[in-house]
């Protein structure tokens, strides 16, 4: 009787695995197609919001609560995906002209 219990535990234990691993188990970004491509105002949006995250590090930064090498490793990252940002607004404003 203990060793089907056993059997069944282990059963249960694999399909809980299984289910909860399953979305780490999915690719994670998948590939951009036009119609994934974000609007005007969601760019204008995410550029917006770029700028206040830029703003905030350099706050953080003069505030002592960021390093200098944090504050310039995180300045950069960000200031790299506003250009990103930028560059796809700058796309969109060409394909439309």
């Amino acid at each position: 009787m203990s060793l089907v219990i056993a059997i069944l535990t282990l059963v249960l234990l694999a399909v809980v695995i299984v289910v909860i691993s399953g979305p780490l188990r999915t690719s994670k970004t998948p590939p951009k197609t036009q119609s994934q491509v974000p609007g005007r105002a969601e760019l204008q949006a995410a550029r917006e919001a770029k700028y206040r995250e830029i703003r905030d590090a350099e706050l953080d930064y003069r505030t002592g609560k960021l390093s200098s090498e944090d504050y310039h490793t995180i300045d950069a990252t960000l200031r790299a995906e506003a250009l990103e940002i930028l560059e796809t607004i700058d796309a969109q404003r060409s394909e439309n002209e």
